[in-house]
C-alpha cells in the first residue's frame, strides 16, 4: 500500500500525518519543537516509521516555518506555505468552508474561501496574544493546567472586561482583575472573549467573514476560545477531527496530487534519514548592501542547501532539485 507524508514544522510542534491513497489518515504524531527542529523532525519519522512498516511511502509535502529545513532533510517532493497547506486540508474536509480561523504556537491566520479556492488571507506573525504559547504562559501563571483552561472559563456567569490588544496589557489587566477578587474562571472567560474580539478586529479588518466556519490549529482545543468565538460571530464553529495536524495533512495532499497528476517518483529519502548527522549554520552576504543572513545545511561535511538569500547567490550553487521538485517560489 502506498502512502503520503505530510510535515508541517512549526516553532512550537512539529506534525507528521501519514494519508494511504484513499487520502484517509493512516497516522499522526503531533510532538512538541522545544526549540530543536532537527531532532523532532528525526523523532517524529522515528515514530511514524513504526506505524508505517511494510508501507511504500510514494510522496512526501512539508509546510511551516521549517518547511525548507524538513524538505531538505526528508527529500520533499513539494514544499507548500502554511496558508496553502492549511485551506487545502480543510476543503478537502469541508468542500463548503468559506471562512478558516487558524490560531498556532506563535502566529494566527485567518483564510477566505470561494468556491474551493483562497481569495483572501491575513496573517499575524508580530502580536502573540490569543496564540497558543501565551495561552500557556497565562494558564501557568494562574496555576491551572492547560487542559482546564478553557473549560475553567465556562464556569463563569459574568461579563469580564480583559484588554486583548496586546500581551503586556491584557497580563496587567488580569493581575488587577485577581487584586479585585474576580474568579480564576471570570478572568479566563474575559481573556478568550477578549483575545477573540482582537483576533477578528486584527485579521478579519476590512473583510467579510462569512460561514462555514471552520477552526483549526492547536488553539481550537480550548473550548473557553471556541465559546468566544461562537459569541462573538453569532454562529457555530465546525472544529475539524484532525484540527492540530491540517496543515501536516495539507502537505500530504499536495505531494500527492502533485506527483499523480504529474508522474513524477518520490525523492523521499527514507527513514534512513533519522541515523544522518545533519548541521545548521548562518553566514552573512556582504555581496550587497541587503546583507542577507543565509542559512546553510551539511550532510556529512557536505552543503547540501542554503537559503536565506534574496538574489539566489548561494542558493543557487546547491544543485539539490531535479526536473519536476517544486521549490518555494513555485508553491507560494
Amino acid at each position: 500500500m502506498k502512502t503520503y507524508l505530510g510535515i508541517d514544522v512549526g516553532s512550537v510542534s512539529t506534525n507528521i500525518i501519514a494519508l494511504n491513497e484513499a487520502s484517509e489518515v493512516l497516522s499522526s504524531k503531533y510532538i512538541r519543537t522545544n526549540g530543536q527542529p532537527m531532532e523532532c523532525i528525526k523523532n517524529a519519522m522515528k515514530e511514524i516509521a513504526r506505524d508505517l512498516q511494510n508501507l511504500e511511502v510514494a510522496g512526501v509535502g512539508t509546510t511551516g516555518s521549517g518547511r525548507q529545513l524538513a524538505g531538505i532533510i526528508t527529500g520533499a517532493d513539494i514544499i507548500k506555505n502554511e496558508i496553502t497547506a492549511h485551506a487545502t486540508a480543510a476543503i478537502h474536509f469541508y468542500p463548503d468552508t468559506r471562512t478558516i480561523f487558524e490560531i498556532g504556537g506563535q502566529d494566527s491566520k485567518i483564510i477566505l474561501i470561494k468556491n474551493g479556492m483562497i481569495v483572501d488571507f491575513a496573517m499575524n506573525t508580530v502580536c502573540a496574544a490569543g496564540t497558543g504559547s501565551f495561552l500557556d504562559h497565562q494558564a501557568e501563571r494562574l496555576k491551572v493546567p492547560i487542559e482546564q483552561f478553557g473549560e475553567l472559563a465556562l464556569t463563569s456567569t459574568k461579563d469580564t472586561r480583559i484588554a486583548g490588544r496586546c500581551t503586556v496589557f491584557a497580563e496587567s489587566d488580569m493581575i488587577a482583575k485577581q487584586q479585585f477578587g474576580f474568579s480564576k474562571g471570570d478572568i479566563i472567560k474575559g481573556l478568550c472573549e477578549a483575545l477573540v474580539r482582537n483576533y477578528i478586529n486584527n485579521l478579519g479588518r476590512g473583510k467579510t467573514l462569512t460561514p462555514p466556519y471552520l477552526f483549526q490549529g492547536g488553539v481550537a482545543a480550548n473550548v473557553g476560545i471556541i465559546a468566544a468565538f461562537k459569541k462573538e460571530l453569532r454562529h457555530e464553529i465546525i472544529i475539524p477531527r484532525y484540527y492540530n495536524v491540517m496543515g501536516a495533512i495539507g502537505a500530504a495532499l499536495l505531494a500527492k496530487d502533485y506527483l499523480e497528476k504529474n508522474g513524477y517518483q518520490t525523492r523521499f529519502s527514507g527513514f534512513e534519514i533519522t541515523d544522518v548527522n545533519f548541521v545548521p549554520k548562518t553566514f552573512d552576504c556582504n555581496g550587497c548592501p541587503n546583507a542577507c543572513e543565509v542559512i546553510e545545511v551539511t550532510r556529512e561535511d557536505t552543503v547540501i542547501a542554503r537559503w536565506g538569500d534574496k538574489c539566489g547567490k548561494w542558493t543557487n550553487e546547491i544543485s539539490y532539485s531535479p526536473p519536476g521538485y517544486l521549490t518555494e517560489a513555485a508553491c507560494s
